[in-house]
């Protein structure tokens, strides 16, 4: 019985809900819907666990289908319903009130219990649009309509806490005293887990994200509003060319999709590495043909593994989210060494501080001159692609284009691309920097003119007559 007993303690500490002990071998219908539907969740998890009791069953494996529901695994999902349905079924409480939020009963109670709570509601088709779902505390906030709503669900504390260690099952090398936590539903939404001595006491924070485009293409980034169509060919001579890029913003404004998107259009015969720290990009699935290493790590394994991707036999490096000096590193010093292709995302909102902040991560972890690094980062990339959320949040644009260049002990950048948020659209400046015009006759002479062209044309119709040249280091010196 000793034994049992400290089962029941783990199964209380990651599935079972708290609720208060009252006999309901008989529901009072003249209690308030919402007390009855609370009581028929504990009458139903009661029934779980006398059934798990008395048929000695294997705890260790009824985590793992607890874990592998919750992330939406359907034939966990499915052992769980049946049972729930068959039970409400036999006691004729299919159609009794539920939350509106819930579709029916089975689906209300399974939540309560052992799903993602009112949450729920985000993943069904209702919601299917809305980009992201939190909770603060017992609030939950959906975004619809490109606004954040306060719902009128409620999950409590202990409920919270019961939410947040079942998804941490699906990723127990990180749960040990680990106060931030990023987990994946099995569908790829992403969730966002701020606990412990991070927030305030029962202020836990939960932050989910869907990735909406599923179909990674020009033409669809252009469907969306990201982009303009007619810039669509300049930039597949870009790709064709083998620039190397960099796609910057702040969190949320569609640089990982963007990023994806230009990716799908590479060289499927070439060799490539690409650095996640989250497995977001599904390289295996949008490029099935090309020989692509994906890796995901950060931090101190990525710093161990930074000799070998350097050394490797990649013709490009794709540096995913690059957070940190050591991501930011490996791409700077890769592209010196002669790497074409190279791709990076980096958060900035101030591209004319690219350069410096790029050098500053760099230069905190390895030491070294602050400009020196400055120089090398003004020649490692070729363009800068800088993307914005506008007020509607679901909303992106593609606001700029830079072209890097540096002259000696100058640094300049020339803008070629400007969106115009009054008109919604973009203008253009016909400049080719010299580093750009000798990359494009070496690696790839006839996309090259194909780019020259696209880009005058596209200047000629919608012209940018505003300043286009920055040189905004000139005050800092060796």
């Amino acid at each position: 019985m000793k034994k049992l007993k400290e089962k029941e303690f783990i199964l209380e500490e990651y599935l079972n809900v708290k609720t208060e002990e009252t006999d309901i071998s008989m529901i009072d219908n003249r209690k308030t819907g919402q007390k009855q539907f609370e009581e028929i969740c504990y009458q139903v998890k009661t029934f779980f666990e006398n059934e798990w009791q008395t048929a000695n069953s294997n705890y260790e494996k009824i985590l793992s289908d607890h874990k592998r529901a919750i992330i939406g695994h359907e034939k966990e999902v499915a052992y769980f319903k049946d049972k729930i349905r068959e039970y409400l079924r036999a006691n004729h409480l299919l159609n009794v009130w539920k939350p509106e939020w819930y579709s029916d009963m089975t689906d209300g109670v399974y939540h309560e219990l052992w799903g993602l709570s009112g949450l729920a509601q985000w993943f069904t088709d209702a919601f299917k649009d809305s980009s992201s779902a939190k909770v603060i505390g017992d609030k939950i906030f959906f975004m619809v309509d490109g606004k954040t709503l306060l719902m009128p669900q409620r999950i409590n504390a202990d409920r919270r806490k019961q939410l947040i260690k079942a998804l941490l099952l699906n990723t127990p090398e990180k749960r040990s005293g680990d106060s931030y936590h990023e987990v994946y539903m099995l569908d790829g939404s992403r969730i966002t887990i701020f606990s412990e001595d991070l927030v305030k006491p029962n202020q836990e924070v939960l932050v989910f994200r869907k990735f909406f485009v599923k179909e990674f293409t020009f033409e669809k980034q252009s469907e969306l509003g990201t982009i303009p169509r007619n810039a669509i060919p300049l930039f597949k001579s870009m790709i064709g060319i083998g620039y190397n890029v960099a796609f910057c913003g702040a969190v949320r404004t569609a640089k990982t999709t963007f990023l994806s998107t230009w990716q799908s259009y590479e060289d499927p015969s070439l060799e490539g590495v690409m650095v996640e720290t989250d497995p977001e990009i599904p390289l295996h699935a949008l490029m099935p043909r090309a020989p692509v290493v994906q890796l995901v790590a950060d931090g101190a394994v990525l710093e161990n593994l930074t000799k070998s991707i350097l050394r490797s036999d990649a013709d490009y490096i794709i540096m995913a989210e690059a957070r940190d000096g050591i991501a930011l590193n490996i791409a700077v010093r890769a592209a010196n060494k002669g790497t074409r292709r190279v791709k990076i995302t980096f958060h900035t909102t101030d591209i004319l501080d690219f350069c410096y902040d790029v050098a500053d991560e760099i230069i905190r972890v390895y030491g070294g001159s602050l400009f020196s690094t400055m120089l090398k980062v003004a020649g490692s990339f070729q363009y800068i692609f800088q993307f914005i959320q506008l007020q509607d949040k679901s909303q992106k644009r593609l606001k700029a284009i830079y072209n890097l260049r540096h002259e000696g002990s100058r640094i300049i950048i020339h803008q070629i691309c400007k969106y115009d948020l009054k008109t919604d659209s973009w203008k253009w400046k016909y400049d080719v920097g010299k580093k750009s015009k000798i990359i494009g006759e070496e690696e790839n002479p006839e996309m090259f003119q194909v780019f020259c062209k696209e880009l005058r044309d596209l200047s000629e119709k919608y012209p940018l007559t505003e300043v286009t040249e920055f040189s905004p280091y000139d005050h800092i010196k060796e």
